[in-house]
């Protein structure tokens, strides 16, 4: 089908059939997201949250679009806001990856960047407070708040999730990284409904206080949060898995080498939390796991592909988890 712009062809992404050979009983489905037009699942939220507002008219032309985003949802909504007309202010911190900051000031009305660290040592919480201020000083703003907001949940529970239902005829498992809750919200509602007896296994990573961890320094962006994301309480979680930031750099260099995938960071904990989960728990029988690859890996080439980058955070991220 032809489209006139690039940004109609968010969702219907391909879904790739993974096998461990640790894990030979594991059917692994895996939803590659990178092909989105900007690269991430989060385009799927930016597009369906716009539109549902303007329909609505709580949102209008002259309307300012603000949010806080590590990366992926801050050039996916300044990507979306551009073609709809909107204008669009983005916080970002330095640990949003170079070609993100490069994307998102180029497309962004304006983008204001946080380098002081939060009481946590991370930057989510001084990002917040940086959007509340300007949604208090500027007239006709609108606040998107992923954290929070349920439209965005609900752009993952019809998109996403419906995806995954008509492809995989019959769902076992679902692994899914949890940053600011949306995305596992909204499909862990659908898969339950088409599947009840599946279990929703969240992946964090070490230093997230999301359940409940000890807050401590993170590198990686996308997954993991300083603070407890509101969406979650809808979401229909039955257990969660921690991982490292160096078994996610490692199983990223994995996916590059084994299976040809250049995925971002979070794909590489997703993965690890799965090898983790049934290496402790072996099934018995032939199941299918299905999870997200949430966005590419070519902006991470810096960091996780970096074999420099790699050498000097082992150290701090041994340090980190030995703590």
């Amino acid at each position: 089908m032809i489209q006139n712009n690039i940004l109609n062809l968010v969702g219907n992404t391909p879904l790739l059939k993974l096998t461990m050979s640790e894990l030979k009983q594991l059917n692994i489905f895996a939803k590659l997201e990178m092909f989105n037009p900007t690269g991430s699942v989060k385009d799927r939220a930016a597009s369906y949250i716009l539109e549902k507002l303007i329909e609505c008219g709580t949102i209008n032309k002259d309307t300012v679009i603000i949010e806080s985003s590590s990366g992926n949802f801050g050039l996916a909504l300044s990507a979306a806001c551009r073609w709809l007309g909107l204008k669009f202010y983005c916080v970002i911190d330095k640990n949003t990856m170079p070609d993100n900051e490069m994307l998102i000031s180029a497309l962004s009305d304006k983008v204001f960047k946080i380098t002081e660290p939060d009481e946590y040592g991370g930057y989510l919480l001084n990002r917040i407070k940086k959007v509340k201020e300007l949604v208090e000083n500027i007239p006709n703003s609108y606040w998107i708040n992923q954290y929070e907001n349920p439209l965005n949940a609900e752009a993952y529970y019809h998109t996403l999730a419906s995806e995954l239902i008509e492809s995989v005829k019959k769902i076992d498992y679902v692994f899914m990284g949890v940053s600011s809750g949306g995305t596992i919200t909204g499909v862990s509602n659908r898969i339950k409904e088409y599947f009840p007896e599946s279990r929703i296994i969240a992946v964090d990573i070490y230093g997230s206080v999301i359940f409940g961890s000890q807050p401590k320094k993170r590198s990686i962006p996308g997954i993991g949060s300083s603070k407890y994301p509101l969406i979650l309480n809808k979401a229909k979680i039955d257990e969660h898995v921690l991982v490292s930031e160096l078994e996610t750099v490692n199983m990223c260099q994995r996916l590059l080498k084994e299976y040809f995938i250049l995925a971002g960071g979070s794909s590489g904990s997703v993965m690890s939390a799965i090898l983790k989960y049934f290496t402790q728990n072996l099934p018995d029988r032939e199941i299918n796991v299905v999870t997200v690859f949430p966005d590419r890996g070519d902006r991470y080439t810096s960091t996780i592909y970096n074999p420099d980058w790699k050498l000097a955070s082992e150290k701090e991220i041994e340090h980190v988890i030995s703590k």
